[in-house]
Formats: C-alpha cells, sequence, structure tokens
C-alpha cells in the first residue's frame, strides 16, 4: 500500500537460516553491540529510510542504528532509561512530575525490566512483602526470562500503592513535540493483589480537565526523560485528590492484537488504515499532526486465565460471543503456562471488541458479562 520494503532484524540464531523466509537480519536482543553491527553491515547494501521498534527489548537497539544512520528517533541514553523502571523514577525527580513513592503500606513489588504488568504485586503488610519479593524471585528464575541474559532482571522495585483509576496513553513524539493518538480507559478496579491487563477502551470517558492533566503529566516525563522522535507507551494513575502519577513512559508502541484497536484517517480522507501504517509513515518522516484517529470507540479485552490449561480459538469465540453478543475481530488461541496465584506470569487472549459493540451497550453491563 505504501510502497515501502521493510527490512526486519528478528531474535534468532544467526546459524539458522532464514526461517521464516522474510529475509531477516538475525540479531540477540542482549547482546546489543553486536546487534547494532549486524543491522549497520546490512544497511550497507540495503539503505535505510527510518527505523521502526516492537518491544521493549530493542528499543536501545533501534534508537543506536537511528543514531549511526542519521536517522530521526528517540536518542538511545533516553530509550535506555524508558525500558528501566527504576531509571525512569530517578529522572523525573529532577522535574515537578509525581511518581510514587518509597514503600509505605499497602506497597508495590515490581520488576523493573518486563512489561504487560508481569511480576506485579501487592502487598499490605511486612508478611506479604516477603510472599511477594519470594514469588518475584521464582519469576526471574523462569527459563524464559533468564533467556533475555537482562542485569536488570536482578533488580526489584517496591513503591508505595497508588489508589485511583489507570489509564493508558498512547502517542509519537514528533520532533520533541507529543501528539497523542489515544487515552485509554482500564475500567476494571486494579487494586491487586495483581495487576493483570484487561480491558481498555478508547475514547476515555474522564473529565476533560482530566486528561488534560495525564496529557501533561506524560508529555512532562517523556522530556524529562528526553525521548524526541517515536512511538511512545504510558501508564499512569489519577488517585482521588487528582493528582497524576507516571508509572511508565516506554520507547514503543503498544503491544500485540492491542494495536488493532487504532485506526486511522488522513484529514478530509474517509479510508481507515491500521496504526502501523501511521507509525511507518512516521518513521519515514510524516508529520502525525495530519491524521486523526477515527471518531467511533473501540476497545480490546485481555483475559486473565485463572489456572492451567489450553484453549483454542473455536472454544474462546464461543464464549466471547454469549458474554458480548457480537462476532469478534480476532482471538488469539492460547496456552496458560502457570497458576496466577503463583507467579503472575500468564499468557492472556486478546478478544478485540467490535466498534458498534462499544457503542450500543453500556461498558458496565460489558465488565459483568466478561466477569462470569
Amino acid at each position: 500500500r505504501l510502497g515501502v520494503e521493510l527490512v526486519f532484524a528478528t531474535d534468532r540464531c544467526h546459524l539458522i537460516e532464514d526461517p521464516w523466509q522474510d529475509g531477516a537480519v538475525a540479531i540477540r536482543f542482549y547482546d546489543e553491540d553486536a546487534s547494532v553491527a549486524a543491522i549497520l553491515e546490512a544497511a550497507a547494501d540495503r539503505p535505510l529510510d527510518g527505523v521502526l521498534v516492537v518491544g521493549d527489548r530493542p528499543t536501545v537497539i533501534a534508537a543506536r542504528v537511528a543514531e549511526a544512520l542519521g536517522l530521526p528517533w528517540h536518542p538511545p541514553a533516553a530509550a535506555a532509561i524508558a525500558r528501566h523502571k527504576q531509571r525512569t523514577r530517578e529522572i523525573p525527580s529532577q522535574s515537578p512530575i509525581p511518581n510514587p513513592q518509597s514503600p509505605l503500606f499497602p506497597c508495590v513489588v515490581k520488576p523493573v525490566a518486563l512489561s504487560g504488568s508481569r511480576g506485579v504485586m501487592r502487598a499490605d503488610d511486612p508478611g506479604e512483602l516477603a510472599a511477594a519479593l519470594d514469588r518475584l524471585r521464582a519469576l526471574m528464575r523462569s527459563p524464559d526470562v533468564r533467556a533475555e541474559r537482562n542485569d536488570a532482571h536482578d533488580t526489584a522495585l517496591v513503591e508505595q500503592f497508588i489508589p485511583g483509576r489507570e489509564y493508558a496513553v498512547e502517542a509519537l513524539m514528533h520532533q520533541g513535540a507529543m501528539r497523542v493518538l489515544a487515552i485509554f480507559d482500564k475500567p476494571d478496579p486494579l487494586d491487586g493483589p495483581f495487576f493483570e491487563e484487561t480491558i481498555y477502551v478508547t475514547p476515555s470517558r474522564a473529565r476533560d480537565e482530566e486528561q488534560r492533566a495525564i496529557v501533561d503529566a506524560i508529555e512532562r516525563a517523556a522530556s524529562a526523560i528526553g525521548l524526541r522522535h517515536g512511538p511512545v507507551h504510558a501508564e499512569c494513575r489519577v488517585a482521588p485528590d487528582g493528582v497524576v502519577y507516571v508509572l511508565e513512559v516506554a520507547a514503543r508502541p503498544i503491544g500485540g492484537l492491542c494495536a488493532r484497536t487504532l485506526r486511522f484517517a488522513e484529514k478530509g480522507v474517509v479510508p481507515l488504515f491500521p496504526f502501523e501504517e501511521l507509525l511507518l509513515r512516521h518513521a519515514l518522516g510524516d508529520d502525525p499532526s495530519a491524521c486523526d484517529r477515527e471518531h467511533d470507540a473501540s476497545g480490546v479485552m485481555m483475559i486473565p486465565i485463572p489456572r492451567r490449561g489450553i484453549g483454542g480459538r473455536r472454544a474462546a469465540a464461543k464464549t466471547a460471543s454469549k458474554a458480548f453478543g457480537a462476532k469478534l475481530a480476532s482471538v488469539r488461541q492460547i496456552v496458560a503456562l502457570e497458576d496466577v496465584s503463583r507467579t503472575n506470569q500468564l499468557q492472556s487472549t486478546a478478544w478485540l471488541i467490535p466498534a458498534d459493540t462499544l457503542r450500543n451497550r453500556p461498558r458496565r453491563r460489558r465488565t459483568r458479562a466478561a466477569g462470569k
């Protein structure tokens, strides 16, 4: 559609010869120097006009490649800070951006370099804190986490629990200015003891002044970290007194199937195009202010898995149809790996809710149906 050739760099062994037949450059996320060198070597034969990254782990690699090629992107130092929760806490302390404070009960325990709320647990007293730290150690020793070879996984963050509503913000930094694409409500209460991602819905129902406060806090945090050009995915909480606490500002777009909730159009042009296209356009130099998100509401529901087991598309779609009374846009097959009560490490099914379902049904009814 855009006439753009994509050159992939994927995390795999270089001895495996093009297993997916996509001509990708083989890199290892844990070896950033070698990964950058491999991509730059490939770029000598196939010049690159832009850089785009998906996921937290390769953000610094992408930033270093962009810097070496003179392409606009987030600075490497800023990308490194954004993917480490403790370092993001240290930077905004130099500016007037509220952050969760040092541990008072109730508190929250979290790894500093995992995403998707993996390993995040609430503790209300010293005994629960000790148990949460034991669970987190078990998660950090699991094979899939150890395979990342990330020294940051040796560190845990303990900070005060912030009551209130949680929101996600999707944005693009364009030459130092932030362009907000969507504010997602998380209507399910996220009070612990675990914090599985569940429902995202946009546009937000927060009051206008609350939305402005959210955007202002995220923009100041992104600026303090040093993010300049590229996607930003941020999470925050709004306390009962209206103070916005920034939890995360990541130098990447929203992950997985959740991205399908966002569709855009050029101003005055009817056909909608997906979020990925907007990201590609921006990586090639387009100004995101020329495009707007569709007016219809959209959302995604990620179903927490209460126990071990294997679920298929057909069974999941049947259950979802009963809950929402509509055919869903996409259901991904899922495999439950561990019991959430022990490690909070489950994969979830992403159920995309069609816009007409969101328009025609009250949010309260949808939430109750999903909880059956």
